[in-house]
């Protein structure tokens, strides 16, 4: 791409002038007007707003928050895109040296890699350097470190279409920019911010966890939780008001150059809450900390280590979605006490269980914010807002409260830019005012008012009631300074910011006051734990008016019988009082969807992301009768095998429910997470709700819904034609099972035991080929494993051997179990202990030795093999599924070529779990559910049609064995053409047995494939 001429000139205009420019009287703010901005200008940035927008559509924000001599500050632009921050840009005079200048670099570095932003540049008009900013940066590091693109002002007409085709809006927009960072690659180093702030506040909670255990031995474990996150959350609270610039810049710093620093900071504390009124500097509520001992050497080390240049943070840029994250992750542990008062931290059992704590992304939340309150909110003024009430009922560190909150604030600023934002700036009590830029913004007051009327949590970590209520009242704080807070509380003279006590609440959102029933004294570690809570008294109101408005979550996610195990009082309670925890081993989720129906009001709304498990799951079928019963879907977007959550195997969609109940429902189904993201692409339709019921839920949109929805209809399901059953239950594989043998002479076989770590050497007469997942797939399968099968076969049974017959007949076998006798004699299966202590579970014993269809359970294609040889799977999830047929439907041989068509291979893939990687599981729920064509053996149409499948069924297995006996390559070619064609004939048969049309048959054929 050519320069443009306002490039040319601004070169040429720059060049003329460079020895003026160079001097130290040319301030920074002149290169910024007469050079940066026209620059970026250029770029396609509305860097001067000629368009007018309000502050939260703003291409470039302009930051001037000086922080006084000597001490850094804001970035100079921040570049966005529908609000979204893009990247910074750091502006320097002319006479500063970029090219090697370590300060300048540091800088920049700073506010990106804090801001999450993964580039950022560094300009002075006559050097232009771009960064990687997500390398931590260090006070050491050369200017150089980072850096991926240096251009000299000389080169700017040449590498324009470089430049350009990164950091211009219209490259931006198209995803240039955050394909450059893909391409750009992770250099080493990166570190998040959010993960090395985890590791800063995690250290202070084991230092002041220890130093005050250590000097205050008669605090309680419940007390010393709460000192140590109060201290923490009020440090966090005054350093970030710092770099906002709405405290003193160094305050606190400055408690470190004297003695007694907790005693300093309890001043500080007590100032704060005169100022802000929040309840977190609150001592009438908290008469604990203020008389703790905690030692100068902790807190000077917290302190000292906050501040530029010693501290990689800048606080003003640091988001409230990654100071969330790190505290989601800071509350999956706790402190506990030791017998000698000494503090330890460890994480907290629900969480040990889950594999960790994982972190809702913001696309996610602001997804579901914006299909529950953004569509609530449409067309309404101010007045008829302040009415709708938000509920998250499991908020943890406030995340999707502060994407509510975000919003409200945006809609309300927007309306009042747009109705005479003149008058309403001049009323009695203005709710919004003109900032120094001729910005409308909201005031502090305006705010508040908000935060009060609309926002309401509740979760059973106090903790993270604590953590919610921080990020709120920062919110709150987001884009005020010093001169503008200090003017509006002279004018209303109120403290800046609201008690959160009435909104966010502690407590258990599922068990409520009938906890106490029957209970004299209820056992205060019982009591702490489940903490029972009553939503008519708390929220009287709300309830008393119908409920909430809209209910929007991130329930925990934990296995009952994995919370058995530390809850199991609660697991009673919600056995009794919730129809969806009626049925097996559920996930405490679908619970707390049920209690959002009966929080949300008439009109109400609900949105979650949860595992989409209770699709199909048999625990999930209560809640699915409940959901369908009201028609409450109203919508879902399906992730599939898509990974939400970075670093879980949890596979997630978003619930959306009505409590009015729908005709119909709005189904996405997302198969390219990166570009549903980007632009919002999916397969997306409408689905009525009478297809909803408390059966599996398999719902399709897009083009072949309609002949899912025929497949489905059909009267004959696999169920009702064949026989399908699981393979040898052993109890005890490390035994029984042998991947590792080999055959050997004078009739013995050599075998590797797991269990005794050696080769052992069994008679062949009781060991049957096994063949395991991974060596069975479409008409071919090969044994590669041995199982020890100590039966016999009588009149059509199989019976055990008997020990006397074992003893005489096989020897080494008998000995071989002899060794093992402990661990098998052990096991709980009734009849295993005592006589009989070496059976397999007795179940579908002589199955396999008949012929059979052998399916694999885990795969990429829906795959079956017709055995005549005998052969084995142990278990499911090693092997798969035997199918038996009652053949006056049709031969096996006929059902294999069903089997691996193309066509129940895409229905299946409509019913089945999906896996990341494009596994799925071929499970017996599934499987059972594939519409079969059955034969009518008077018709001799289809009598033929059944002849030709079977005959191509037979060529397809010959062909496979002569495949995998083909020793050149040549050879080998041959057959797999012969192969692919006789496949092409079979998936031919298929579509005319099924009857499918042309433009079905592009569908089947095309669609993810």
């Amino acid at each position: 791409m050519q320069a443009p001429k306002e490039i040319v000139e601004l070169v040429a205009r720059f060049s003329r002038g460079i020895e003026d420019y160079r001097r130290a009287e040319y301030k920074e703010a002149h290169v910024r007007i007469e050079f940066i901005d026209p620059f970026f200008e250029a770029l396609g940035w509305d860097v001067r707003n000629v368009s007018g927008y309000a502050e939260q559509y703003k291409d470039v924000v302009h930051e001037a928050t000086l922080r006084g001599a000597g001490e850094a500050r804001s970035p100079d632009y921040s570049f966005r895109v529908g609000g979204v921050r893009k990247f910074f840009l750091e502006a320097k005079k002319p006479s500063v040296d970029l090219k090697e200048g370590v300060g300048p670099a540091y800088q920049i570095r700073r506010y990106a890699w804090t801001a999450e932003l993964p580039l950022s540049v560094l300009t002075d008009f006559e050097e232009f350097a771009v960064y990687d900013c997500r390398v931590r940066p260090k006070p050491g590091d050369k200017a150089s470190v980072a850096r991926i693109m240096y251009v000299g002002y000389q080169q700017y007409v040449d590498r324009f279409d470089e430049i350009h085709r990164v950091f211009s809006k219209e490259s931006v927009l198209k995803g240039s920019f955050d394909r450059y960072v893909r391409d750009a690659g992770l250099k080493r180093g990166t570190t998040a911010v959010g993960v090395e702030f985890l590791k800063e506040i995690e250290r202070w909670r084991e230092a002041l966890a220890r130093n005050i255990a250590l000097r205050n031995s008669a605090l309680s474990v419940q007390e010393l939780n709460f000192a140590v996150q109060r201290t923490i959350d009020r440090i966090i609270f005054l350093r970030m008001a710092e770099d906002r610039g709405i405290e003193r810049y160094g305050r606190l710093r400055a408690l470190t150059e004297n003695a007694d620093i907790h005693g300093q900071l309890i001043r500080i504390y007590r100032e704060a809450d005169e100022k802000y009124n929040a309840g977190l500097f609150d001592f009438q509520a908290d008469t604990l900390t203020p008389d703790l001992s905690i030692d100068d050497k902790v807190l000077k080390s917290i302190l000292g280590d906050l501040y530029y240049p010693q501290s990689p943070y800048e606080f003003s840029v640091l988001s409230a979605d990654v100071l969330g994250q790190v505290y989601e992750q800071f509350l999956g542990k706790v402190i506990r006490l030791t017998a000698g008062h000494r503090a330890k931290v460890e994480q907290k059992p629900e969480v040990r269980k889950a594999g960790g704590v994982y972190y809702t992304p913001t696309y996610i939340v602001d997804y579901i914010v914006h299909q529950t309150v953004g569509k609530l909110i449409e067309e309404k003024t101010p007045r008829q807002i302040a009415k709708l009430r938000i509920l998250d009922p499991a908020c943890g560190s406030g995340s999707f409260l502060l994407g509510a909150y975000q919003v409200l604030l945006d809609y309300h600023l927007d309306y009042y830019g747009t109705h005479n934002p003149a008058k309403i700036a001049g009323g009695k009590r203005p709710a919004i005012y003109q900032g120094s830029g001729g910005e409308w913004r909201l005031t502090t007051a305006e705010k508040k008012r908000i935060l009060l009327n609309n926002i309401y949590g509740v979760d059973i970590d106090r903790q993270a009631v604590e953590v919610t209520k921080l990020s709120l009242l920062l919110k709150v704080l987001e884009g005020e300074t010093e001169e503008t807070l200090g003017q509006q509380l002279s004018l209303w003279r109120e403290p800046a910011l609201p008690d959160l006590g009435d909104n966010i609440k502690c407590g258990n959102s599922l068990i409520g006051p009938d906890y106490f029933e029957g209970k004299l004294m209820a056992d205060d570690k019982e009591l702490r734990r489940v903490n029972p809570f009553n939503w008519k008294s708390e929220f009287s109101e709300i309830m008393g008016a119908g409920g909430f408005d809209v209910v929007i979550s991130n329930p925990p996610y934990i296995r009952i019988q994995t919370m058995k195990e530390w809850a199991p009082t609660e697991v009673e309670i919600y056995k009794q009082k919730y129809v969806s925890a009626s049925k097996g081993n559920y996930d405490i989720y679908v619970v707390f969807v049920e209690r959002a129906l009966q929080l949300i009001n008439q009109q109400g709304r609900m949105g979650y992301i949860l595992p989409h498990k209770f699709f199909q799951a048999k625990y999930g079928q209560s809640l699915r009768k409940l959901i369908s019963d009201g028609n409450h879907l109203a919508g879902i977007v399906h992730f599939g095998d898509q990974q939400v959550f970075r670093g879980s195997t949890t596979y997630t969609c978003l619930l959306f429910l009505d409590k009015s109940g729908k005709r119909q429902f709005h189904y996405v189904k997302v198969r390219d997470l990166d570009r549903w993201r980007a632009n919002g692409k999916s397969v997306e339709g409408e689905i009525r709700s009478e297809m909803v019921t408390e059966k599996e839920w398999n719902f399709v949109v897009g083009p072949g819904a309609p002949l899912f929805e025929r497949m489905s209809a059909m009267p004959v399901k696999l169920k009702d034609v064949a026989h399908v059953f699981v393979g040898l239950q052993t109890s005890a594989d490390t035994v029984f099972l042998f991947k590792n043998y080999e055959r050997k002479t004078r009739g013995a076989t050599n075998v590797y035991s797991k269990h005794l770590d050696q080769y052992v050497e069994l008679e062949p007469g009781l060991l049957k080929p096994v063949v395991r997942s991974g060596n069975i797939s479409r008409f071919r399968g090969n044994p590669n494993a041995l199982v020890l099968f100590p039966y016999k076969l009588v009149n059509g049974t199989f019976l055990l051997v008997p020990e006397a017959e074992m003893k005489r007949n096989f020897p080494k076998t008998w000995n071989y179990l002899s060794a093992n006798k402990k661990l098998l004699s052990e096991r709980e299966h009734g009849k295993f202990k005592g006589a009989g202590w070496y059976q397999l579970y007795p179940k579908n014993l002589n199955v396999w030795e008949q012929p059979k269809i052998m399916m694999p359970y885990m795969i990429t294609q829906l795959s079956a093999y017709y055995d005549e040889n005998a052969w084995y799977f142990v278990n499911v999830t090693t092997g798969g599924f035997g199918v038996s047929m009652d053949e006056q439907h049709g031969s096996l041989r006929y059902l294999t070529g069903l089997l691996n068509s193309q066509l129940l291979d895409w229905f299946m893939k409509k019913v089945s779990t999906n896996f990341h990687g494009g596994y799925f599981a071929a499970n017996k729920q599934f499987l059972v559910q594939l519409p079969i064509r059955t034969i009518d053996f008077d018709d001799p149409v289809d009598v033929a049609r059944h002849e030709k499948m079977v005959s191509l069924v037979d060529r397809m297995l010959e062909l496979h064995k002569k495949l995998a006996d083909a020793n050149i390559p040549a050879d080998r070619e041959l057959y797999e053409r012969q192969i692919e064609t006789t496949d092409q004939r079979i998936d031919e048969l298929v579509y005319e047995l099924y009857e499918l049309t042309e433009k079905e048959i592009a569908i089947v054929e095309g669609e993810d494939r």
